[in-house]
């Protein structure tokens, strides 16, 4: 039996396995609103058998945009298109997540494949970017956003839950808040990021205080049956890992406390001056500590495209869910065939119906021929 290939409940969503496909932007929307390209991306993905399919980084607000062509739902119009995709990766037997961000001083940048970089003050594009403090990340991203009033602060945790009601009623059923990678949440808790004097800024707590009060007042229009997940970026790989993951850990108990019901752990990503040690599930013994010493279920990403490796992450206890990302781009038939080389019977079962009924008579026909 593949522990992989457990189901896995929390709250009343139920996965049909340990697989997840986490968010990867898009940039292919406009104005926030999405297309017919992503409904077929990501009902494609779900028909490959992945337990949960959680929708691209989506803007709480036009200035939360990584780029003009990021996702939004910061308006009723933009519902419908996330209800078209929700939609679709339940009808395909996935549960439909997605993810709420804010870019914070990472915002106003070109799409990848355009320079990766921060929009030109003088391009008809570009747009005043905010954070906690007025520091620029640097590199290709040089503009110094302006430092947040409270006003801002107020405004924008209520973009955060205006985002999660239409999230909710657009049929999603697991939101995860997005308070990594060096977007606007981080930064308010990263001392790298934030030198801000007054209630949100300076010790743990005030630099504490953003994200939890976000998760709070999400938690509060989020239903109590669904799933209410963060992806966090719990150290930098910055010579301090120990005292950031201690401090990591420490508002995660808090996150538990307010109705966090899962934690992705991921890397801060808030400076540029790091050493990563990319490679196979590198992040494993950091979430297997998260998920230890905070008391909640972990999932994580980066290094987990080998399904030897995905099974063993979860077979011995490290993490409740596995993030398959850039490999179900490659495939979206990852999970299918994961099922395959871990010798699960009829691995057919993580497949739609239709799916499953021909791939079985293709099989039957060529042992047959041989």
């Amino acid at each position: 039996m593949s522990s992989l290939f457990t189901p896995f409940k929390l709250k009343d969503v139920t996965l049909r396995n340990r697989i997840s496909v986490p968010p990867m932007c898009q940039y292919s929307a406009v104005d926030g609103v999405t297309s017919d390209w992503h409904a077929v991306h990501y009902a494609g993905i779900a028909r490959g058998g992945a337990g949960l399919v959680i929708v691209e980084a989506t803007a709480v607000s036009p200035e939360g945009r990584i780029t003009p062509s990021c996702a939004g739902l910061w308006d009723d119009g933009q519902a419908e298109g996330m209800a078209r995709i929700a939609a679709a990766i339940k009808s395909a037997g996935a549960v439909p997540g997605i993810q709420l961000a804010h870019a914070g001083r990472k915002a106003n940048a070109n799409s990848p494949w355009e320079g990766d970089d921060h929009i030109a003050p003088d391009d008809a594009r570009a747009w005043e970017t905010i954070a906690p403090s007025a520091i620029a990340f640097g590199g290709g991203l040089p503009r110094v956003p302006r430092a947040m009033t409270l006003d801002d602060i107020e405004r924008v945790k209520a973009d955060f839950v205006s985002a999660a009601i239409r999230a909710r009623d657009a049929g999603f059923e697991w939101l995860e808040l997005h308070f990594a990678h060096g977007y606007l949440a981080q930064t308010f808790f990263s001392a790298h990021t934030n030198q801000r004097t007054d209630g949100y800024g300076g010790d743990f707590a005030r630099r504490s205080r953003f994200l939890l009060e976000t998760l709070s007042a999400v938690r509060a229009v989020w239903p109590e049956s669904l799933p209410l997940t963060a992806r966090f970026g719990v150290l930098e790989y910055d010579g301090r890992d120990e005292e950031t993951l201690s401090e990591s850990i420490a508002i995660t108990r808090h996150f538990v406390e307010r109705g966090l019901d899962m934690l992705n752990v991921s890397v801060g990503f808030t400076i540029a001056e790091t050493r990563i040690p990319w490679g196979s599930a590198f992040l494993e013994p950091i979430a297997a500590r998260v998920r230890r010493e905070a008391g909640l279920p972990v999932a994580s990403s980066w290094g987990m495209d080998d399904p030897a490796v995905a099974e063993r992450v979860i077979a011995n206890g490290s993490m409740d869910l596995v993030m398959v990302g850039r490999a179900h781009l490659a495939d979206p038939h990852w999970t299918y065939k994961a099922a395959q080389q871990l010798g699960v019977e009829k691995p057919s079962w993580v497949l739609p119906a239709p799916y499953a009924h021909w791939l079985e008579r293709y099989q039957v026909q060529r042992r047959t021929a041989a």
